[in-house]
């Protein structure tokens, strides 16, 4: 199973804002709908694909509610998501599953569970740098595109 994870932008009801419109509520209905950190809907694909074509058919509402889309493909990570350009990357062949791991996006997890300042970071000798913006009880790593990369 491919995860998804919509992360709602601030001062945004994020389940909300995309179930009380009809073409989101319809493309989500077939989903269970989790909320894995705050202000987050979490959902399970059957595969890569099925997760990128998701996103994308919900882009309209991506953009003007979310903060960021991710999806956690197991085949490449069981414990890091992909960002929504990295995971069309892979789906599309453009950038070998193996080759997705230097260029990261670590956001901070609090106690209440939301995500907080997203930090950009490569992996150095295989290990990843501490997080450091704040103290925090764990992290989300993401992994990103190069373009991406301190965006």
């Amino acid at each position: 199973m491919t995860r998804v994870c919509l992360v709602g932008a601030d001062g945004v009801d994020l389940r909300t804002e995309l179930l009380t419109r009809e073409t989101a509520r319809e493309a989500l209905a077939t989903y269970d709908l989790r909320e894995e950190y705050r202000n987050s809907l979490v959902l399970d694909t059957i595969s890569l694909g099925s997760a990128v074509s998701l996103v994308n058919d919900l882009n309209w509402y991506l953009v003007r509610f979310t903060d960021d889309a991710l999806v956690l493909e197991p085949s490449v990570s069981e414990t890091e998501w992909l960002s929504r350009n990295l995971a069309e990357a892979v789906r599309d062949g453009a950038i070998d599953p193996e080759a997705t791991d230097e260029y990261l996006k670590v956001y901070g997890l609090t106690a209440e569970g939301e995500l907080v300042e997203p930090m950009y970071l490569t992996r150095q000798d295989g290990e990843l740098p501490d997080y450091d913006l704040r103290d925090v009880d764990d992290t989300v790593v993401v992994r990103v595109t190069e373009s991406e990369f301190g965006d």
